[in-house]
């Protein structure tokens, strides 16, 4: 198909991305009579006030692959980063995944709860719906722990002072 200029009320496109698929919404739209199922490529806002100020459509076949990008989202408290006085850091925003247009996820939901200090969450250790393959190498960072310095420094402290401890009372025991 050759490249078509269309515009679109601003109104209908606010209404068809305000679902929960957002930009990932697929879409028909009808010129000259022809309706065309289609994603958004590409969306560019006003800097300022933040309206569309251009928009780039893919035809697709409802049949055949395509890459999409969907939102990483976070949920959960990782009880022992934050016990430890760290904070999970999500490493990305959106992941590019591979599959046909009906089951482009609306967002891929990492569950952080049982995260611990030395965690690290890559994009090989994510669970993807059926028919979902994510798209790029398999170590990226996906989500890290953050660790504040003083948290670091109070580990190490009472590493320290555990180890010290342990080898007074293996002192104590041999004599």
């Amino acid at each position: 198909m050759q490249p078509l200029v269309l515009s679109v009320a601003r109104r209908d496109l606010r209404v068809a991305i305000s679902g929960p698929a957002g930009q990932n919404t697929i879409l028909s739209l009808s010129v000259d009579g022809k309706s065309y199922n289609a994603v958004i490529k590409d969306l560019q806002r006003h800097p300022v006030r933040r309206n569309v100020s251009h928009i780039d459509f893919m035809q697709i076949n409802l049949s055949e692959e395509i890459t999409m990008s969907v939102p990483v989202h976070l949920s959960g408290v990782a009880k022992a980063v934050v016990a430890a006085g760290g904070l999970v850091d999500a490493a990305v925003d959106l992941l590019e995944v591979r599959t046909t247009p009906a089951n482009v996820p609306n967002e891929i939901l990492i569950d952080i709860t049982d995260l611990t200090p030395e965690s690290v969450i890559h994009l090989a250790d994510l669970k993807l719906p059926a028919g979902v393959v994510a798209v790029g190498d398999p170590e990226m960072l996906i989500a890290t722990v953050l660790m504040s310095r003083g948290s670091t420094a109070d580990a190490a402290a009472a590493a320290v002072a555990g180890d010290a401890a342990a080898g007074e009372a293996a002192a104590e025991t041999s004599n």
